[in-house]
């Protein structure tokens, strides 16, 4: 009997002490995969593990996972036990990442903030004129360098770049795959003024750490994040005037401490108070219809206006938004009594809330109520049977197909409330099923154009030196990254990315990206085939199909694409190249006494090179073929 490579692994590591056996045994997850059933191969098993729960099958990657073991690996990943240092050393060149709100409004304000600051110290006349952009952009320029001001383009430069590189290179591949899902779910615009300088912590206070956890946890932490809070407006929502108990009506008309004192500062800092605009519904219809419950989730509009009448409060510590330097705030004990809730770059604001008693899906929020009732609100609406069956389908609709078979999402959705909406153990369910090892259902998402992109590192091991370009290159296709302007996020389905334009911008991505055009990305398409030159363009199609479609019938795909390879710009690349090198040849030929001296040296090296651009004129066209081809877009 033959012992399986996974077999060898194991023993190996026994051997040298790697591991215990009784660790080992400890340390196997209680699940298995039945793919066996399914009619795939433990090597086509992997492969299609890879291209669902990471961004790209790397050379080597499915006989990695083979040999750990396909379940191993994805509990790996499930339950991270180590950090990735690599790529945070990575990551220190983007010193925004580690920023507080407070330190990025600081450091990246707004436009229309510096050129008050500059007025305001002289650095710029405050009767600019319209003929004088170009020396006012220059004199800003000048003094945001002086004064440590950076813009926010930079900001979000950063933030691009570590996507980029996150990954293509993160060692913790479900991870990213999960912060992409929910902050495209928790959808914020990066261009709406009042938000971007808040995506960053967005990102990676809200999102990153609450990816496998209780919904509860991401849903509460998404709500009381700053970039959302002014996203979709809930900052500015407050109690309408006829909705005031006596009480509060007091309270407004005196205008407690805290507001004072606000006003005061922000007055001294040239920032208009806004007041309070009554009461705005946009984030309350959207964390019901699309957050949590679905459009057909059983509320109706009214229930959406009860929602917002609870939310009303909740908003931006105004400390942070404008970098007001608050010295003269009533203690925070006085604060606690005044019903207000100060957690870092979150406010409730007691003065804001509507006291009045609400009801919405048959539940009571008795008058008087304060903070507690919107958490409250927070957990009805992420344990509600609507959103388990709502949250299951939109992961089977990522994971699995852009139609996912009912049978799945039930499931999903049983184990969503058995455990109180634990993350990891609905995508344990979605693994372990038959539905998601189904052949039919296998490669039948069509990648975005930033899975696409990162694929295509991944697939040809390329070096990322500088992210930005790809990052443009990726919203060329389509999709812009941290900017997608509607709430609803990138819709997840083919036909949203697929059409006559996207294609030819996915054919010429694959076809700069491989031909070495791409600046700030360097690859090397020979060491993929171990340094050793195809015999022809017919020979590199099939031995880097192989390479790039790992565990897939080729034939076919091979037949479609062969014809592309007698494309007269191509022929008319590799002609040219090849014409260089036999002139070369000739003029050596001619040159007999030469033949020792330099110049044929010099001839020799010249020949070398132009042999050399030649295959990588041929390969880098392969490969832009095979990336730019249907087959490739799937995953």
């Amino acid at each position: 009997m033959k012992s399986s490579p996974k077999v060898f692994f194991l023993l190996a590591l026994l051997i040298t002490g790697g591991i215990s056996l009784t660790s080992f045994q400890q340390d196997a997850p209680p699940y298995q995969f039945p793919y066996k059933k399914a009619g795939l191969t433990e090597r086509e098993a992997a492969a299609h593990l890879l291209s669902r729960f990471s961004f790209g099958v790397r050379p080597g990657d499915v006989e990695s996972v083979v040999n750990q073991g396909l379940e191993s690996w994805f509990d790996a990943q499930l339950n991270l036990k180590t950090g990735d240092k690599k790529m945070e050393e990575m990551l220190k060149e983007f010193p925004s990442l580690k920023m507080t709100n407070a330190q990025i409004v600081e450091t990246y304000p707004k436009g229309g903030q510096v050129l008050r600051m500059a007025m305001r110290e002289g650095v710029v006349d405050k009767d600019v004129q319209e003929d004088d952009k170009k020396e006012t952009r220059e004199a800003i320029r000048a003094y945001m360098e002086k004064n440590g001001l950076k813009s926010q383009f930079e900001l979000m430069k950063d933030l691009g770049s570590q996507k980029i590189l996150r990954a293509a290179y993160s060692n913790h591949q479900l991870k990213e795959v999960m912060v992409d899902f929910w902050f495209n779910h928790f959808n914020v615009a990066a261009s709406k003024g009042s938000v971007t300088q808040f995506v960053t912590s967005y990102e990676r206070d809200a999102i990153r750490p609450n990816v496998f956890g209780d919904f509860e946890q991401i849903l509460l932490a998404t709500a009381k994040s700053p970039a959302m809070l002014n996203y979709l407006d809930n900052s500015k929502s407050s109690v309408n005037e006829e909705n005031m108990v006596n009480a509060q009506k007091k309270q407004v008309a005196r205008r407690d401490e805290f507001i004072d004192t606000l006003a005061s500062r922000m007055k001294n800092e040239q920032i208009k108070v806004g007041k309070m605009q009554g009461l705005n519904e946009n984030y309350a219809r959207e964390i019901m219809e699309l957050h949590t419950l679905g459009v057909d989730g059983g509320y109706t509009q009214a229930d959406v206006t009860q929602a917002a009448r609870v939310l009303t409060g909740w908003t931006v510590n105004p400390q942070i938004e404008y970098n007001v330097n608050m010295k003269k705030l009533p203690p925070a004990g006085r604060l606690k009594k005044m019903g207000f809730v100060i957690e870092d770059d979150f406010v409730f604001a007691m003065n804001r809330h509507d006291l009045g008693e609400k009801k919405l899906m048959g539940m009571t929020f008795p008058a008087g109520g304060g903070y507690e009732e919107g958490v409250a609100l927070v957990k009805m609406l992420a344990t509600h049977k609507s959103t388990a069956k709502f949250i299951s389908k939109k992961l089977a609709t990522r994971f699995v197909s852009d139609n996912p078979p009912q049978s799945l999402i039930d499931k999903m959705a049983k184990r969503f409330s058995e455990t109180n909406g634990n993350i990891k153990e609905v995508l344990i369910t979605l693994a372990t099923s038959p539905e998601f090892w189904d052949k039919k259902l296998i490669r039948e998402k069509t990648k975005s154009p930033f899975e696409l992109a990162i694929s295509a590192v991944r697939a040809t091991n390329a070096q990322i030196v500088a992210p930005l370009q790809l990052y443009q290159w990726v919203n060329r296709m389509g999709q812009k990254v941290y900017d997608y302007q509607a709430p609803t996020g990138f819709p997840d389905r083919g036909q949203y990315w697929i059409n006559t334009g996207s294609l030819l911008n996915r054919m010429n991505f694959g076809l700069t990206f491989a031909s070495g055009k791409l600046p700030g990305v360097k690859l090397n398409l020979l060491a993929l085939n171990s340094n050793h030159e195809p015999e022809s363009a017919e020979h590199a199609l099939r031995i880097y199909s192989k390479i790039l479609l790992p565990e897939r019938e080729l034939e076919e795909t091979i037949k479609r694409l062969q014809p592309m390879l007698n494309d007269p710009e191509l022929e008319k690349k590799i002609s040219e190249a090849a014409a260089k090198t036999e002139t070369a040849r000739k003029a050596d030929e001619d040159d007999e006494e030469a033949m020792m001296g330099s110049r044929n040296r010099k001839q020799m090296q010249e020949n070398k090179k132009n042999e050399e651009q030649m295959a990588a004129n041929m390969l880098g066209q392969v490969v832009g073929i095979i990336i730019g081809s249907p087959e490739f877009q799937r995953r």
